[in-house]
């Protein structure tokens, strides 16, 4: 199986992971791996490279970052926020944000497309 078509598909179920190690720091790169991808939702992982950001953009729907590796600069709404390990946050959906990374860091984004209907 190629590198790349691993971070495409799920994580093996019913098996203990190390999270923070599914994941590699690449230089100069953000890479992602879905560890679980549904139509109600999905969880991702997350590395940045020192100097790397995402850009800003919205999504409809709340997303749950945790920090599970370093200090990430999360810019929300206008409002600057260090997120350090250990810490999660959720962005509202249709909140404008972006990630800088001062320092390398990895993120776990949990995303659920359900339950917007109440």
């Amino acid at each position: 199986m190629h590198m790349q078509d691993n971070l495409k598909a799920e994580l093996e179920k019913s098996k203990a992971h190390i999270i923070v190690e599914i994941i590699e720091y690449v230089p100069n790169a953000v890479l992602s791996r879905t560890i679980i991808k549904k139509a109600s939702g999905n969880v991702t992982v997350s590395s940045f490279d020192a100097g790397e950001e995402l850009e800003e953009k919205t999504s409809p729907f709340d997303n749950f970052i945790q920090i599970i590796d370093g200090t990430a600069d999360l810019l929300l709404k206008g409002k600057s926020i260090k997120l350090v390990l250990g810490q999660g946050i959720i962005i509202p959906a249709h909140a404008s944000h972006s990630f800088n990374a001062s320092q390398q860091f990895k993120m776990i984004s949990t995303v659920i497309k359900s339950g917007y209907e109440d």
